[in-house]
């Protein structure tokens, strides 16, 4: 072969490689881990961390009625924080009631500790692995916050998220937990014809195959957090914090008071709920209309 020849088919060769880097999707980019949320991303198959600009802050002492609650998340996180052991988290309950206002509200008191906050959909559940590679050698703590999961039968994320808690030949990475929050406490469906497989055994009942697989997965996480449906006062009591909040004066009056407390139930009652979630959109929507009220009367 001629050297004139091998210039020509080397040119051939880099016009192909040309038209295929061309087609082919950009790598990702790498994490900025100056950020202390994240968001796991796929593009073309690939995922990545995506770092967030602006993490939704909540205060601990923003959150009513869930004093427990909030005890027993921050005692496991500052354990974490201080690299001792502790446990997975698993939130469950009524819709609303904080749970995972809770879990964001860790990252704002510990992120100067360096606690960090991956959030990742359900349908990624599959990339735990990926994830727990690629900060297995960072020095911060990362929490993996999967929000209000649930599976279906037979679902791929469903068997990854019960090997990486427990069951896996490689041991979990010592700076990563797993924070889910579910309506769900054994994540999947429950139907009634399952409760045809218990069986009786002398005075114990012992559930059947399809029972104790669903139990099977809430029970790898170390700590089960229950939520519960809140209290006129609960709720009153959420609004009120959450005015604070967002700086609305405190009644000045008895009168106004009993009417800001009505038009709070009334704004519940139309949602059919009383929640901490329920408090916090009347909070904000009283707060913005008292605020463009009182510009009105500026000008």
């Amino acid at each position: 072969m001629t050297p004139a020849e091998l210039a020509v088919i080397l040119a051939r060769l880099e016009g192909i490689l040309a038209r295929v880097e061309a087609v082919l999707p950009p790598a990702p980019p790498p994490p900025d881990w100056r950020s202390t949320a994240f968001r796991w991303r796929k593009r073309a198959g690939r995922g990545y961390l995506q770092a967030v600009r602006h993490p939704h802050s909540i205060r601990l002492d923003d959150l009513v009625a869930i004093n427990a609650q909030k005890k027993s998340i921050d005692g496991n996180t500052r354990q974490f924080v201080a690299g001792f052991p502790a446990n997975n988290v698993l939130l469950t309950g009524s819709r609303g009631t904080g749970k995972s206002s809770l879990v964001k509200a860790m990252l704002a008191k510990y992120a100067a500790k360096g606690l960090r906050l991956i959030e990742v959909d359900k349908a990624d559940m599959v990339d735990l692995p990926d994830i727990a590679d690629l900060v297995a050698d960072r020095r911060e703590r990362y929490i993996v916050f999967c929000d209000d999961l649930t599976f279906d039968e037979g679902e791929p994320g469903y068997m990854a998220l019960k090997v990486m808690l427990d069951g896996t030949i490689a041991a979990a990475s010592a700076n990563m937990l797993i924070y889910a929050t579910s309506n769900r406490r054994h994540l999947l469906p429950e139907y009634m014809s399952e409760n045809l497989e218990t069986k009786h055994v002398g005075e114990e009942v012992h559930p059947g195959e399809s029972v104790e697989e669903k139990i099977s997965l809430s029970e790898r996480f170390g700590l089960w957090i229950s939520f519960y449906p809140f209290s006129q006062d609960d709720y009153l009591a959420a609004v009120a914090a959450w005015l604070a909040a967002f700086d609305v004066p405190a009644a000045r009056t008895r009168q106004e008071a009993e009417l800001r407390h009505l038009d709070a139930l009334q704004f519940a009652l139309q949602r059919g709920s009383r929640s901490g979630r329920i408090a916090w959109q009347f909070a904000r929507g009283y707060a913005g209309a008292a605020a463009l009220t009182k510009k009105s009367r500026r000008t």
